[in-house]
């Protein structure tokens, strides 16, 4: 009897299907893995809606940053078709004031046509304290700006600054879910998986040690073994929270 299960990855922000590559030779054995385009529509709700017409009927469902959010808004849409859920770097709050004039400032730059600088003075605090040396991530952050585009991008920017609040979501997740970060994320503070973790019922915290925002990347064995036990996990589903 086929016990595969179909696996969905979500990349982040500027991110592409090079994000996840260290991990999916590992995740393969348990299903078929897609990485889900997430550059062409500019709302949450659109991206979603597209990613679940272009997904297996059932699938485990991972997102990541921004793919974290796009999570969610499929939750909302299909949360019967989502039979695992995995919640990396990522966070259930809207964007704050300060955040959406952040994002507004970069995609001026990069329709002035400096995204590449944007990203590259952004990258100190993507990763740990211990990887702002590491030319070959640097190298990766930017063949993931080429892959997304400016375009792309300014879609993507617009997305996250509209999306909704999805903490009240959080209590009505039965699936077994693990939440995943960095102990020195400095882009998303692991607070705030924390309070995912914390909002879900039986879900499954984990922080890895010397990772910052990038753990496929930086820590991509710590990353493969909790992926892989969240797999390996026993589908049960739980009665929802009154």
């Amino acid at each position: 009897m086929d016990q595969t299960t179909p696996i969905v990855l979500v990349p982040g922000l500027a991110s592409s299907a090079r994000i996840y590559a260290p991990v999916i030779p590992a995740l393969w054995r348990f299903g078929p893995v897609t990485v889900a385009n997430h550059i062409r529509d500019d709302s949450m709700v659109a991206i979603a809606r597209r990613i679940l017409a272009e997904a297996p009927p059932r699938f485990a469902l991972a997102g990541h940053s921004m793919g974290g959010y796009i999570a969610f808004e499929i939750m909302r849409q299909a949360s019967e078709r989502v039979t695992k859920l995995a919640l990396i770097n990522t966070q259930a709050r809207p964007d704050s004031p300060e955040a959406t004039a952040r994002r507004r400032a970069q995609m001026e730059r990069a329709r002035r046509g400096e995204l590449r600088a944007v990203r590259e003075e952004s990258f100190p605090e993507l990763v740990h304290p211990s990887r702002r040396d590491d030319a070959g991530i640097l190298r990766l952050v930017h063949a993931q700006d080429e892959d997304v585009g400016v375009e792309g991008y300014l879609r993507q920017q617009s997305a996250i600054i509209a999306r909704t609040d999805s903490r009240p979501l959080l209590a009505t997740i039965t699936c077994p879910t693990l939440v995943l970060t960095g102990d020195a994320d400095n882009t998303i503070p692991n607070a705030f998986s924390k309070e995912m973790a914390e909002g879900i019922a039986g879900a499954r915290l984990v922080i890895l040690d010397r990772c910052g925002h990038l753990p496929q990347a930086e820590q991509p064995e710590a990353t493969v073994q909790a992926l892989t036990e969240w797999l390996g996990s026993q589908v049960v589903r739980r009665p929802q929270r009154a």
